[in-house]
């Protein structure tokens, strides 16, 4: 059976899908987790959540799901032990050093591989098992054919999100809510800037172009069960409890009925919360302008059905346990009831029963005594008597009996299981911070931008996408860099052969940029230096340690990080950082400018937004895109990022002409007096929240 996995915000929220007839749940402890902004749970609150949850045999699921630096690691180190101890039957992580953390102290927890990873192919999926995590949720972008692939071949579970809210960034790669106004998504603190207005190569109108429809796969369960997919998620941390209670009972009984949601059902979805209605045009591979939506503002709140919810879970609790007894009751010999539920049992014994003067108590009696089981979270199951007639109890006797076990039966199924809890060794002295003067490097997305000036300067490195390489002669750099090929931050599971044939047959690199676990099992044997890329979300000294044993050569840090952040970072590997450039806001499978016939053309369309910001938008392989942010980063008359460790400092051109590449690159070895018109410096001293 599929597992219905269900949001809580909050402790009601909790309780709303725990009584609606979710099979777990999925909470945020603090500040550590990807929906900051939700009531979320206290480390004190933690213990007592797991246990409602564990005694109506729920599983409790924490999202440490963000990105965390070194100050902060400690911390969240704590709560990894914590939650072990407490019961936590698993736990979500996005941050590589989190992750190495997890492993490392608390090994017995189950880690699960947040969305926030960016796994989207079946390699990327088979590495995340290897090491060592026993779910993986997909990227929601994917269709139910690429979940198939996924769900055949790869030894952990799949999750797969079914209903709620779409991001039109893939999770873990938006920088948007970021660079316009420090509230880091990766962080838990989105501000949602995709609903918001923008106009397409114009001025801001009415139009919402990177705001999607709420998904919904009510009817698509019996495909996802066809697929093998273990776990189906509904989104929602940051809704009401009332909200939670109806979605979580209509997908229950889709699932238990197996059968499609009817008309009323999809009214109560519908109802509960909808941005101009929905969306499954991912899961069955239909993109286009019908995905998009908005919520209008002052939609009515639908009382009717919010009032028949909130009665629903704060009745006296429905959702209950079934216990197995056994009774013996034999003359001479004290009553014995056994409880058991699993492979949980207790015993109790009471009082000897007495030969009855009067009416002796008959099998129906005791069975009636021992089902008076309301106000507590468990119900009659299999009633088994080892009885002989003749006898009684008085029935504050057989109450008594009944009471004493299940609160026992309640202890010991809220009882963690023992684990582990290990120390963490302290990282081994990392190399030295970079000697000598920064080396800089640059990236391309276009051939005509790599010149003859270009290469007198002598970069390091040069980032060339992958599929530009064969329309460019290996002869122009020969002998001057080394070019790097950028493998694509969003591919699938069909593109993993052509691109590494595209590796093996490219003429003229020295390394590999990687993005994504997904990337590992494309670049292994092929005798390339394999470069760490901003995709990869590098945010702490643990992290460039753990990449290091996965066989990097280097890492390039996250952009969201304070100069002082960065110049703090242990440098287990040589460290890199974009120091120029437009910095990427969002990597989208569905296309904001909806031209798809102008895909690969010269024009570069653009977003604008009410402030009359523009932000180019440029094409990818595979139809998708990439929304740069309005301002390019500027530091070249700063000295700062010069001495924050760094081995390199990367030129990252994106729609610049060839002159101006040169132009910039000048002032960068400070020759020259270029500066952009407008520029940002980006989060380099204003960090992120």
């Amino acid at each position: 059976m599929m597992e219905l996995l269900s949001p809580a915000g909050s402790w009601e929220s909790m309780v709303a899908a725990v009584q609606s007839g979710a099979d777990a749940v999925y909470l945020g402890v603090g500040t550590f987790n990807a929906r900051r902004s939700a009531k979320n749970f206290s480390r004190e609150d933690l213990p007592r959540a797991v246990a409602y949850c564990h005694l109506r045999g729920v599983k409790v699921y924490l999202t440490l799901n963000t990105l965390l630096t070194d100050r902060e690691l400690e911390e969240a180190g704590t709560v990894l032990r914590e939650a072990s101890q407490c019961g936590v039957d698993a736990v979500l992580i996005q941050d590589w050093g989190l992750f190495a953390l997890a492993r490392e102290t608390v090994p017995d927890l189950p880690v699960h591989a947040s969305t926030q990873m960016s796994l989207m192919t079946l390699g990327g999926a088979q590495t995340a098992a290897a090491l060592g995590m026993e779910r993986v949720v997909l990227a929601r972008e994917l269709t139910d054919r690429e979940i198939g692939q996924i769900t055949r071949n790869c030894p952990a579970e799949v999750e797969v999100f079914g209903h709620g809210a779409l991001c039109m960034c893939y999770s873990g790669q938006c920088a948007m809510s970021a660079l316009i106004g420090q509230r880091s998504g990766n962080r838990g603190r989105c501000a949602q800037p995709c609903r918001m207005i923008y106009g397409v190569d114009a001025p801001a109108a009415n139009g919402r172009p990177l705001s999607l429809k709420d998904a919904n796969l009510a009817d698509q369960l019996g495909r996802m069960r066809e697929l093998g997919i273990a776990c189906v998620k509904l989104e929602g941390r940051m809704k009401r409890p009332e909200y939670v209670a109806v979605i979580t009972g209509i997908y229950r009984r889709l699932l238990d009925e197996q059968r499609l949601p009817t008309s009323q059902e999809q009214r109560q979805l519908y109802d509960a919360f909808s941005r101009s209605g929905f969306t499954a045009g991912y899961f069955l591979g239909k993109k286009g302008p019908e995905m998009f939506g908005s919520r209008p503002e002052n939609t009515p709140e639908p009382r009717e059905l919010f009032a028949a919810a909130q009665a629903s879970y704060e009745k006296e609790d429905r959702r209950t346990t079934p216990v197995d007894m056994a009774l013996q009751f034999r003359s001479g010999l004290p009553a014995v009831l056994t409880a058991q539920v699993g492979d949980v049992q207790v015993q109790v014994q009471g009082p000897v029963p007495e030969i009855a003067r009067n009416r002796a108590l008959s099998r129906e009696d005791l069975a009636q005594r021992l089902g008076k089981t309301g106000g507590t979270a468990f119900s009659l199951g299999k009633l088994t008597l080892d009885w002989e007639d003749g006898l009684m109890l008085p029935a504050s006797a057989l109450n008594a009996l009944r009471r004493d076990a299940l609160e026992a039966l309640s202890q010991a199924l809220t009882m963690p299981r023992p684990r582990r809890n290990l120390p963490s060794a302290p990282l081994p002295e990392a190399s030295k911070d970079a000697s000598g003067p920064l080396a800089f490097t640059c990236s391309i997305t276009r051939p005509e931008q790599l010149t003859d000036a270009l290469l007198n300067f002598h970069p390091e490195w040069v980032y060339v996408p992958l599929e530009l390489l064969d329309r460019m002669d290996p002869e122009l750099w020969a002998g001057r860099t080394k070019v790097c090929a950028v493998l694509p931050r969003v591919f699938r599971t069909d593109d993993e052969a052509p691109l590494r044939r595209l590796l093996q047959e490219a003429k003229g690199i020295s390394g590999v940029a990687v993005s994504n676990l997904g990337h590992l099992p494309l670049v292994q044997g092929l005798g390339l230096e394999i470069r760490g890329d901003f995709g990869l979300n590098v945010f702490n000294s643990r992290s460039l340690r753990f990449l290091q044993q996965q066989g990097l050569h280097s890492a390039t840090v996250s952009f969201e990080l304070r100069q002082a952040q960065i110049r703090d970072l242990q440098k287990h590997l040589p460290c890199e950082a974009i120091v120029y450039g437009r910095l990427p806001l969002m990597i989208t499978e569905n296309c904001p400018v909806r031209r798809c016939n102008d895909c690969g053309g010269t024009k570069l369309h653009y977003l604008q937004d009410r402030t009359g910001a523009q932000f180019p938008v440029l094409p990818l392989p595979g139809c998708r895109s990439e929304i740069q942010n309005s301002q390019v980063l500027f530091l070249a008359d700063k000295p700062d990022f010069r001495q924050a460790g760094l081995t390199w400092g990367r030129l990252r051109f994106t729609d610049e002409d060839p002159e101006t590449c040169v132009a910039v690159f000048r002032r960068y070895l400070g020759q020259g007096g270029h500066q952009p018109e407008s520029f940002t410096r980006g989060l380099f001293y204003r960090g992120v929240e």
